[in-house]
């Protein structure tokens, strides 16, 4: 019999900043979260703008020696990770530590330490490159310091679908516990990509917005979008097997009823154009969860801001739900806090399961000039109450990875 998963746990790092009341009232406020950069010099870059995790200062959260151990990615996983074990009051103590994964992904990894360690070989030799570089650089330290850091001798892993990789993550640890491998499962996406040479590369690939307004950059589904502003962050949650969670007396944001995967085959960065496999993706998603499309409440979109993603979405909506679309809301929160590239899927579903808890859709803000090819409800601007019992988060990725994850509410069930 197929197993229920539980969301029990939720840390975030974020442009808001650390810890989910803040994200949270961010998002429904309509906050917008995106700055002028201070982290990189930007004179001779292109884009000027993005959302930086401001005030961030690891050494606090850490320690000093540990803390410069760490790439920045590896930094915000870890404190989102130690943020979400502590929200769903686990004890390892008081579980089997070699039923307990972890699984986070990261996008891009160390580019950080990358770019500043070519630069010391390039200006001071090979001999001063230091011996943390390889370890800080490689994107499975997310997922090993928090195995180290707590002691979990599970599963421990890291996975790269780009954009989608939070999201697919979290699909391979549902995965481990359905298998059986695993209780309990520490997942989630990171990214800490705000570099000179990131956005050089995003920016020539024309992929991100050159409008260098921090207030008005960001606008999905909005007619004049004209790319993606980039971000940084980390998402991670606690899943665990019902009977797991209920034996603990542990809290439920939401239950995870289905994933669906799908690949494009097609581009290595441009979404297939009548978007046939993400619409699968949902559909997937769907019928793992046992779900009917009329009790889809809403869809929490990839949303990006990009000409191509934002009308392809749309149109995987309207290809799997037909006239239903137009009764759905779709909102995307990247219109507040910008892209975050590998930690969007789970920074998206963290925001998914708290609609759910809450009763609150977070608004698309910046939506003033409707496109005719994206002609849904995207909550523009303003939250919006209601009941959502079912709901569908989606993330698709350079390379054709399509993800999307149906979480439902939990009802209060008996241990049998």
């Amino acid at each position: 019999m197929k197993k229920r998963i539980v969301i029990t746990g939720i840390g975030l790092v974020t442009p808001y900043g650390v810890g989910k009341d803040v994200f949270w009232n961010g998002l429904t406020s309509g906050k917008n979260a995106i700055d002028y950069l201070s982290t990189v010099d930007t004179a001779n870059l292109p884009v000027k703008i993005g959302g930086e995790v401001k005030d961030f200062d690891p050494e606090s959260l850490l320690g000093k020696k540990e803390a410069r151990r760490m790439d920045r990615f590896t930094q915000f996983a870890v404190i989102a990770g130690i943020e979400a074990i502590k929200d769903a009051g686990l004890d390892f103590d008081r579980v089997d530590r070699e039923r307990v994964g972890v699984i986070v992904g990261s996008g891009i990894g160390g580019i950080h330490i990358l770019e500043q360690q070519h630069s010391l070989l390039l200006e001071r030799g090979p001999d001063r490159i230091s011996p943390f570089f390889i370890p800080m650089l490689i994107s499975n330290m997310a997922s090993a310091y928090l195995s180290i850091m707590f002691g979990l001798t599970g599963i421990s892993f890291s996975v790269n679908t780009a954009c989608a990789t939070g999201a697919t993550a979290i699909g391979e640890a549902v995965k481990a516990i359905q298998s059986g491998e695993c209780d309990i499962v520490i997942t989630g996406g990171t990214d800490g990509a705000i570099t000179p040479l990131s956005i050089a590369g995003f920016a020539n690939m024309k992929a991100l917005s050159t409008r260098n307004d921090p207030e008005s950059a960001s606008r999905p589904f909005d007619a004049q979008r004209d790319g993606f502003v980039m971000a940084e962050g980390a998402g991670i949650l606690v899943i665990e097997d019902l009977e797991t969670a209920l034996s603990r007396g542990a809290n439920i944001y939401a239950e995870i009823a289905g994933v669906g995967s799908t690949s494009d085959a097609y581009h290595l960065t441009a979404p297939e154009p009548e978007g046939r496999l993400q619409a699968r993706a949902m559909e997937l998603a769907l019928i793992y969860g046992g779900i009917e499309k009329e009790d889809v409440d809403y869809i929490n979109a990839h949303g990006t801001s990009t000409p191509l993603n934002d009308a392809v979405e749309t149109k995987a909506i309207k290809a799997l739900f037909g006239n239903l679309a137009y009764k759905i809301p779709v909102s995307s929160n990247k219109s507040m806090i910008g892209h975050t590239l590998g930690a969007a899927g789970g920074i998206e579903l963290i925001a998914t399961a708290l609609t759910i808890k809450e009763g609150i859709i977070p608004p698309t803000i910046n939506y003033e000039y409707p496109d005719p090819e994206c002609d849904l409800d995207y909550v523009p601007d303003i939250k919006r109450e209601k009941e959502v019992s079912v709901a569908l988060s989606n993330s698709f990725g350079f390379g054709g990875h399509n993800v999307s994850i149906a979480l439902k509410k939990y009802y209060e069930a008996k241990v049998s």
